[in-house]
This record gives C-alpha cells, structure tokens and sequence, in this order.
C-alpha cells in the first residue's frame, strides 16, 4: 500500500504507448488520418519525445503519455476532435503550459492530448466593463502584457506563467487573492465543448454580466474541474484598475503567532491589504542563501498595498501599528517598482531557494488551507512533524486566506524518504481537514488527492458529483483517473511493477 501511494513522488520511469478502446488492432490507423483532416499534418504528433513532453506537469508525478497529441486552432477543431474520439472512445486529456502541481495532464489510460495552444487571441476587450474574453493560448503574462496601455490588468496570479483557461480549470489562486479572489471569483463565463464534441457557454452565448441569479451556476461547476468534464476553450475575465501608487513591505516577528495575529487584525481593520506572505525561518534562510540577502531569520510577512497615495499613506499607518503592537520589526518598505520588484524576488523565488538547500534533490509543493484562527496551530504542529522525521520542508503560505505550503525537497532515489514524505503530506492534509479546512487551498486534487477529497467532502457529495460527471461524460473520457477515480489504472500498476 505505501508503495501504491508513494510511487506519484517518483518522476524517472518512462511509460509505454497505451492502445485503448477501439483503437487496438489496427485502429489508429482510421483515427490519426481523421485527426489529421481536422488540424492538419502539422497539427498532430506520435513523437515519442513529443508525448512525454505533454505527459507531464511541474509535480513529481511520474510522466504518463498520452497516445497522440493534437493541436486544435478553434473551438470547431476541438469540436472535431471531441467528436472523432467519442466515437472511438479515446480519453481525452487538455493541456495549456503544464504548470500543474498535482498531475493533472497525465493520460493515465493513454488516449489524445489535446494541446491548446495555438488558441491564443485575446477575443474581446470591453475596457468600459472591465471585462475580457481570451483563448486557452492565452497566459497571464500575455493578456497583462495586451492590457499594458488600458489601464487594466488581470490580478490572479498563482507565480507561474499559465494559462488562463487552465487557471480557471484548476481554479488557480495566489499572492493577490486575499484583495481581488481566485479564478472562482473572477471568471464570469466559459465556453466548454464536451466529452461529445457538444459546445455550451455556461452562463449562456456572449454574456458577461458582473452577477447573476439565472438558472445554476455552471460556470463554477467546470472551474476547478481540472479537465474532467470537459475542454474549456474560452473564458471572459473580469479586470481591474491599475492601481494608481503601490508598497510594499517586510516585516519579521518573534513567533508564527504574532505574525498571524498581525494579519487578522490588519484584516480586522478593514485594509484593503492587497498581498500578505508569510514565509518561515527555514525558508526565510533559504531565500537569504539563494538571493545574497540579509532579513532575519524568523517568521516573517510579505506586504503589498494598493491605491491612491493618500490611501496608502493611512493603510501603511495602521498596519505598521498593528504589527509593531505584535512584535513585528526590521521593517523595510520599498515604493518604487525596482525596489519592489528585489523586494518580491524572495518571495517569488521560494520554490528554486528551496531546491538549493539540497543540490539534486526534486521538490514536491503540497498546500492545504484553514480558518485563519487555526493557521499557526497548523503551521507550529507542522514544523514539529517535519523536524521529528527529519524532513526539509520550508513553509511559505498566502496567510491573508489562511493558505500556505510546504516545499518538500527530498532524493527521489531514496524510497524511505520518498515513503515519508508521502507519509507527511497525508499528516498535513488530514490536520487541516481536522481543523475545518480544506486539503488543497488552490493547487486541486489531480491524482494526488483523490482520497483525501472523499474524506473532505464525504460519500454523499462525492456521490453528486460522480452524478454530475456521468451525465456530462458517460463513457468518461474526459481527463479520467482524476480527482473523483482512486481505481488503480492499467498505467499505475504498471509503475508498482516497474518501481517495486
């Protein structure tokens, strides 16, 4: 059993080409023409070296690739596409950057990868509504980058360049939610085509009201649906002003308790504090090492506030108070861009200073989130556990949502290690869910927690939503083996053969 469910740590064992369905005996020889008279030559590949590319995301799950790959150009195409492989009941599996943490684009059964993109116009800007439409092609650094002189921008930002269909089907988060939410909150409607190659809009053709009570909320259905109900192919964005003036702060504390307080009280107050990040000391030294920096090495917030000068002047007031009140000290406040931008470089870096604690190691990011009141008992009981089974785990949390991470490094050849990081990861989620919350604050279930959901939302929900995905998807071929299924696949015993 550990070695069933240690093995997704393990990212060095090659897989082979699945033949699923229909297509045994001889039957990619009927789809991949019919592939082809949809994208054309260029648009499909049996590339060896091209699958594993697209059976693979930034987590250590071990790389499963898909049969084919495929690159659409429009949502007719994917249409197509859906269409050709319900009917010869191929999987499908969508993929946009392969930023993805928990192994969300491996094609556990094989099947078609449907690589998005070549989807990538930004397909209506409506400036006066605040409001956008773009193609899965699009990344966030893209459409920031095409809002550049409008005065807008896109503020959800999970730290990698990914796309944004793909954030809305990851219901992806980060440093900014704690002001302007997650993708749940920002996506007002998408265009979805079906495991039958049936297109819907989920909140209906072209509309992108900022609220609405019509009907259910299938917009929130498919977000965070990872892929499993169908291949999002458009989705309208709200956008926000830039703000006129930003700072940014730094400010360490004597324990994780008076960093936590700072933080509820500041929110307490009613800042509109736009970025709050608590790293620990572990990681704080790690970040010192990798970037030649100097801060102290203690618990330790990340600020960031956004607004008119006038209105900075009174929020950096009344947080400077509230965090000195707590202990708080070694302030540094940085207000101009550059300044700024050394200042987050820390922060942003976390992930690689915390490879560097141990050259030729790989990092596993696991999160959970909580009720802020139970965030530094969460974090002092983590710390223990890591410390008592001599595990290198750095913390870095979005605290102002009670969300935070733990980089897990450790040597991937080591199977005791690799067992009790697994172990841990299990600990942590099941801590949270024993403080009412949640095993997964932004970075979904994919395969990893596919259990750990079941005890979340319990057998009659898990239920629903098994109800919900046999309607959308009868012959589930969306994305299968992921978030609802903890059936052992052709693909996984496989890797328990090879790993044993």
């Amino acid at each position: 059993f550990l070695v069933y469910r240690s093995i997704q740590f393990i990212n060095s064992v090659r897989s082979p080409i699945h033949l699923c369905g229909s297509c045994t005996n001889g039957g990619w020889e009927r789809v991949i023409p019919a592939f082809r008279s949809v994208c054309g030559e260029d648009g499909v590949s049996l590339g060896e070296a091209v699958r594993e590319q697209h059976g693979r995301d930034e987590s250590v799950h071990r790389c499963c690739p898909p049969d084919v790959v495929v690159w659409p150009r429009s949502v007719e195409e994917v249409s197509a596409l859906a269409k050709i492989c319900h009917h010869h009941h191929l999987p499908i599996i969508p993929f946009g950057t392969g930023t993805g943490l928990e192994g969300g684009v491996g094609a556990l059964k094989g099947g078609v990868c449907f690589s998005l993109r070549n989807m990538d116009r930004v397909l209506d800007l409506h400036q006066e509504d605040f409001d956008v439409s773009v193609e899965p092609g699009v990344t966030r650094k893209g459409l920031n980058s095409y809002l550049r002189d409008t005065g807008l921008w896109f503020p959800v930002d999970p730290g990698a360049d990914a796309s944004l269909c793909g954030m809305a089907a990851t219901s992806a988060s980060g440093t900014n939610a704690v002001r302007y939410g997650t993708m749940r909150e920002n996506v007002l409607n998408l265009e979805v085509v079906l495991a039958d190659g049936s297109i819907i809009h989920t909140a209906g053709r072209g509309r992108r009201p900022r609220k609405t009570s019509a009907g259910y909320n299938l917009t929130n259905l498919f977000v965070g649906s990872e892929g499993t109900l169908g291949v999002i192919t458009k989705t309208t964005l709200r956008l926000y002003g830039v703000p006129e003036a930003m700072v940014s702060a730094v400010c360490t504390f004597p324990s994780v308790q008076a960093a936590v307080d700072s933080t509820v009280q500041v929110l307490q107050t009613g800042v509109p504090i736009a970025r709050i990040e608590f790293l620990d000391d572990v990681m704080i030294d790690a970040c010192n090492s990798f970037n030649s920096l100097s801060y102290p090495v203690a618990p330790t917030l990340f600020l960031e506030f956004h607004g008119t000068e006038k209105s900075l002047e009174e929020q950096v007031t009344v947080t400077e108070e509230i965090t000195q009140a707590n202990g708080g000290s070694d302030f540094s406040w940085a207000r101009d861009a550059e300044t700024r931008g050394r200042l987050w470089k820390a922060r942003h870096d976390a992930w690689y200073a915390a490879l560097a604690l141990r050259p030729g190691c790989k990092a596993y990011s696991t999160d959970v989130c909580v009720p802020l009141s139970r965030l530094p008992q969460i974090i002092v009981e983590t710390k223990e556990d890591l410390m008592l089974n001599g595990l290198t785990g750095p913390i870095a949390g979005h605290v102002g949502d009670g969300n935070f991470h733990c980089i897990m490094v450790m040597d991937p050849n080591d199977q005791d290690e690799v067992i009790r990081v697994h172990e841990f990861t299990e600990r942590l989620a099941r801590r949270a869910l024993a403080l009412d919350g949640t095993c997964t604050g932004e970075h979904g279930v994919g395969l990893g927690k596919r259990a750990l959901l079941r005890e979340e939302m319990g057998p009659l929900a898990i239920e629903v939503m098994q109800g919900l995905k046999a309607t959308l998807d009868p012959k589930n071929l969306m994305n299968p083996g992921k978030v609802l299924s903890s059936e052992l696949t052709a693909a996984n015993l496989d890797v328990i053969t090879m790993e044993q």
